[in-house]
């Protein structure tokens, strides 16, 4: 469980508990159970996070709710967008290797994340990775219930692929654009899970020489990276 899941949760629960100690125990039951759902909301599982080459990952769990043709920055490519439900699990994760050249907070509304509009409209981190392979572009999106995008990150970091980035608090939406030549493997209402389910598979042409290059044992020190939060 990550740390914002004791700040949200314990009060609840002591609150609960002092409840039950005065027999209010309608209220004691109700507090203890919504402690309880602040704890599972900001659960943080470990995932296997996929090596093979060209890999995009999911950057949350949910389900995939668009898939489409869209042009970024004047460039043509395709976004998928993924909704998190409140019961999925909310820490993001880099969908790449790579390097953070942008990260802007745009401040917005808070439609239901299940809306189109709520890519443009709403609250949300956009992040521009530089990798191997080339540019692309994910998001954070805050919904009708998720008031609040957390970045763990910065512009400038260095990040692997299925690392840790930050999370989104009580329902969202993360997007990610990847250029057109990018093969995308998921489909509408596709379940995926974060850091280890592929939504695309891009090498790009500078990839492919420098994939060639690189040994086992840095790949097995790319997963071992990812793991850890940093």
């Amino acid at each position: 469980m990550v740390k914002e899941g004791y700040y949200f949760g314990v009060p609840p629960l002591a609150l609960g508990g002092v409840c039950f100690f005065l027999h209010w125990y309608a209220t004691a039951s109700a507090l203890v159970f919504l402690a309880l759902f602040v704890f599972s909301f900001f659960r943080d599982p470990e995932r296997v996070i996929p090596s093979e080459a060209g890999a995009v990952v999911s950057p949350g769990d949910g389900r995939v709710v668009v898939v489409t043709d869209e042009e970024s920055a004047g460039r043509p490519g395709k976004r998928i967008s993924i909704f998190l439900a409140v019961w999925n699990v909310h820490v993001n994760r880099s969908p790449a290797t790579g390097t953070i050249t942008k990260l802007e907070y745009r401040p917005g509304k808070f439609l239901a994340a299940m809306r189109e509009r709520a890519s443009v409209e709403n609250e949300q981190n956009v992040f521009t990775l530089s990798t191997d392979a080339g540019e692309l572009v994910f998001k954070q999106i805050a919904g009708w219930i998720a008031r609040r995008v957390v970045s763990w990150k910065k512009q400038g970091d260095k990040v692997a692929r299925g690392e840790r980035i930050g999370l989104v608090r009580f329902g969202s939406r993360v997007d990610v654009w990847v250029p057109k030549e990018a093969e995308i493997l998921v489909r509408l209402g596709e379940n995926v899970k974060g850091g280890a389910s592929v939504l695309a598979r891009w090498t790009g042409k500078a990839a492919t020489s420098k994939l060639s290059e690189t040994s086992a044992a840095e790949t097995d020190a790319n997963l071992t990276a990812t793991g850890k939060r940093s």
